[in-house]
């Protein structure tokens, strides 16, 4: 389980797998993505620029994600 703390309004899906130390680079973010491995709200996501805002959940390879407002 991570924490994500919100600088900015939001912060995009590949940002914040790679904040949470999921993957290594934007390339790794984009490919998991792309082949439906990650979930934002229970949902299937696969759009690397998803916008995530406070309170949205991400799971990903049994990892879950907590994207918090400061």
């Amino acid at each position: 389980m991570a924490n994500i703390v919100l600088r900015e309004e939001f912060i995009k899906l590949g940002q914040a797998l790679k904040a949470a130390n999921l993957v290594e680079s934007g390339v790794e973010a984009k490919m998991v993505i792309q082949d439906g491995e990650v979930m934002v709200n229970g949902v299937v996501e696969t759009q690397r620029g998803k916008k995530l805002y406070d309170g949205d959940v991400v799971l990903f390879d049994g990892e879950i994600i907590y994207i918090v407002k400061q």
